[in-house]
């Protein structure tokens, strides 16, 4: 999705589509940090991040990222792992928070297309089913287990010391792992199989909130 070419051409859907994105990234940011806060570790709201201004999230590659094929990412909140109570619950429930939120958004925004005079506009709906998408996407992505994705902190809560300490050990080559996963479409399937569960689970959710 290209929404700097949508920009030219159709300017009041790219605004449409492109600030729902936006504040699906950003949520997702200050999840962390409100669940950090919850826990004792006040670091994100003293740096001003507990916010949904986008000018405390914005990251300069993951905004050019999402203008130019529609997905990209926000300054990551920061977090003193340290300081938070709980020991390991603690630590794995702000890994989490930011999945959960994603999660969240798209079943919300799941209810909104079945209700009346929402699911039957198709500018709306349109709107809707990309947020949902994106919110899947986010979810999917960010619990894959390599570094700094939040699913390596998930793993890093749940492995014995030596584990932890061979996962460490990945961070500085994380980055490039990812990208040479992505564009050698290994980690296609494995997203495809984590969306189909996230899916699952907004249907069960979406169960037991009727």
């Amino acid at each position: 999705m290209q929404l700097i070419t949508l920009f030219f051409s159709n300017p009041i859907l790219f605004f449409a589509l492109v600030i729902p994105l936006l504040y699906s990234i950003i949520a997702h940011e200050v999840a962390h940090g409100v669940v950090a806060l919850f826990f004792g570790d006040d670091t994100a709201r003293r740096y001003g991040r507990l916010t949904l201004n986008p000018l405390s999230h914005l990251d300069p590659m993951g905004t050019l990222m999402l203008f130019l094929v529609g997905f990209g990412w926000a300054r990551p909140v920061p977090v003193d792992f340290g300081r938070l109570r709980g020991g390991r619950v603690g630590f794995i429930c702000v890994a989490l928070a930011g999945i959960v939120t994603n999660i969240l958004l798209a079943t919300v925004s799941v209810m909104l297309l079945q209700m009346p005079g929402i699911g039957d506009n198709p500018f709306l709906t349109l709107v809707l089913s990309v947020f949902i998408r994106i919110n899947i996407i986010l979810g999917a992505f960010n619990l894959i287990p390599v570094p700094p994705l939040d699913g390596s902190k998930v793993l890093l809560g749940i492995l014995p010391p030596e584990g932890q300490r061979s996962l460490i050990k990945l961070e500085p080559y994380g980055f490039f792992i990812i990208v040479l996963l992505l564009f050698s479409g290994l980690l296609e399937p494995v997203i495809n199989l984590i969306q189909n569960l996230i899916l699952i689970l907004i249907f069960f959710l979406l169960h037991f909130a009727r």
